[in-house]
């Protein structure tokens, strides 16, 4: 498999982060890693973040607020 790129490294961040990437894409990636700062601070600062996300207590948003950022976003709002 040919060394991937950065571009091609973030195609594929969600499914290493999540371990759902083959060993052999995983180590390809790891070896990216190794020689691409760039890509390392990529990684750790979204690793981080989705380590803090998880520990978060989910919030109950007021169903105004709701719908007012739904109208905003001009999407459909799902039911309840």
């Amino acid at each position: 498999m040919p060394k991937p790129d950065c571009r091609q490294l973030l195609a594929e961040l969600s499914n290493y982060l999540e371990g759902e990437a083959s060993p052999e894409l995983c180590r390809e990636i790891e070896r990216h890693l190794a020689g691409c700062p760039n890509c390392q601070a990529v990684v750790d600062t979204l690793s981080k973040t989705i380590s803090l996300y998880r520990t978060l207590p989910e919030e109950n948003v007021p169903d105004e607020a709701r719908r007012r950022l739904w109208r905003v976003l001009r999407l459909d709002l799902p039911p309840r």
